[in-house]
């Protein structure tokens, strides 16, 4: 089956950057649009960012201008660059394939982002 394994996540002070990575393994015959989300402690998990197999990128307002997505179909590798990053973006980041195919539909385990003042 379909499998994400994301990395990238970790500490960092206001203004600073990471950059996530969200690596699929598995049905290689699967199309997807690579979707992230994120998921703050006693918040509803929101919509982020997300990258189609074309390239066709789509972001929430709120990270819009200092989050790039981005994606290498030969490596089967969605990227989630961040900067300019704030507290309010501290969270648990997950990504996730959205695909016609039901077996082609996958949530990551999820990489921690912390985000200090």
């Amino acid at each position: 089956q379909l499998q994400l394994v994301e990395s990238g996540g970790g500490s960092v002070q206001a203004g600073g950057s990471l950059r996530l990575s969200c690596s699929a393994s598995g049905y290689t015959y699967c199309r997807y649009i690579m979707k992230w989300y994120r998921q703050a402690p006693g918040l509803e998990r929101e919509f982020v960012s997300s990258i189609s197999s074309d390239g066709r990128t789509s972001y929430a307002d709120s990270v819009n201008g200092r989050f790039t997505v981005s994606r290498d179909n030969a490596k089967n590798t969605a990227y989630l660059q961040m900067n300019s990053l704030k507290p309010e973006d501290t969270a648990m980041y997950y990504c996730k394939t959205e695909s016609s195919t039901w077996s082609c539909n996958r949530w990551g385990q999820g990489t921690q982002v912390t985000v200090s003042s």
